[in-house]
């Protein structure tokens, strides 16, 4: 009966702190110290140079915007002023509606491309009868 004692609690052991669980100060993720060690992340696209210019956001839904880059984060959210949706039918006929200041989740984005500079090229993998 006197052992009883040493068995409640659940943890065992006796010892404060030691054994396994809890917050020991030694081994497994440290905290801190682990940080040093690793280099900051960098994002692979700098969207720096592209602000307050031009681009075009593909979402994975189909939709196109155009706007001026305002803003983004490490996630890439963009935030775009002078948005505006661009959509085309299936006869090729393409139209926009004004959007305004625009909040775009970046897990939605397929594609951010620069408007100055670039230009639409007809697709080399269309055979010739195709179009």
């Amino acid at each position: 009966m006197s052992e009883r004692g040493q068995f409640r609690g659940g943890r065992g052991g006796g010892e404060r702190g030691g054994g396994r669980g809890g917050r020991g100060g030694r081994g497994g993720r440290g905290g801190h110290q682990d940080a040093a060690e690793r280099p900051k992340k960098e994002n692979i696209l700098d969207l720096a140079k592209y602000m307050d210019k031009n681009i075009l956001v593909k979402f994975s839904g189909g939709r196109e915007v155009q706007g001026k880059l305002k803003g983004f984060d490490a996630l890439m959210n963009l935030v775009l002023d002078e948005a505006k949706e661009m959509t085309r039918d299936e006869e090729g006929n393409s139209s926009s509606r004004p959007l305004g200041l625009l909040v775009a989740r970046g897990t939605l984005l397929v594609l951010i491309s620069p408007l100055d500079g670039s230009e639409e090229i007809a697709n080399p993998f269309l055979e010739a009868g195709e179009d």
